[in-house]
């Protein structure tokens, strides 16, 4: 697996591993724990794992790595308010939804299909009766992964 990133950065909930395209990041994963790191490929990729390390040490450290747009303009809409959440605080589904006129559950499908997690925060993103879910999953590492942020920026 490890093979099919530009970069993979060991976590404390597993690890991350990083596309980088051109002059752009293209996406970033969640991988379970025991996947190996894997040196950066090249000059963005290891600009990316600067920073997601640095982030993993510090949790008050700010990205500015170029991402390729993706998704709907909806998708975008959604993106945006969550970058907008700040370190050590979060917002409800329902929260967002209020904001942009739409539903919880199209802003947690939303959430879900974030290509850029840790750098648009989706983390900081919860349900109104609790963690909610991550990255499409309900439970496992994936849910983990966002107690283990969270607790990281001093929310939980």
């Amino acid at each position: 697996m490890p093979a099919d990133f530009d970069a993979v950065i060991a976590a404390p909930f597993g690890a991350l591993g990083v596309h980088a395209e051109g002059d752009a990041i293209t996406g970033i994963s969640f991988l379970p724990p025991g996947t190996k790191p894997l040196a950066p490929t090249n000059a963005l990729a290891a600009r990316a794992r600067d920073q997601l390390s640095a982030y993993l040490s510090n949790p008050k450290t700010r990205f500015d790595l170029p991402l390729r747009p993706a998704g709907t303009a909806f998708q975008r809409e959604v993106w945006q308010a969550i970058a907008a959440v700040s370190v050590g605080r979060t917002q409800r589904y329902g929260e967002i939804a209020k904001k942009l006129k739409s539903a919880p559950r199209a802003v947690g499908q939303a959430c879900g299909r974030n290509p850029y997690p840790v750098i648009v925060p989706c983390h900081r993103v919860v349900g109104a009766g609790g963690l909610g879910g991550f990255a499409q999953a309900r439970d496992g590492f994936l849910l983990e992964a966002k107690r283990w942020l969270l607790t990281h920026e001093g929310v939980l």
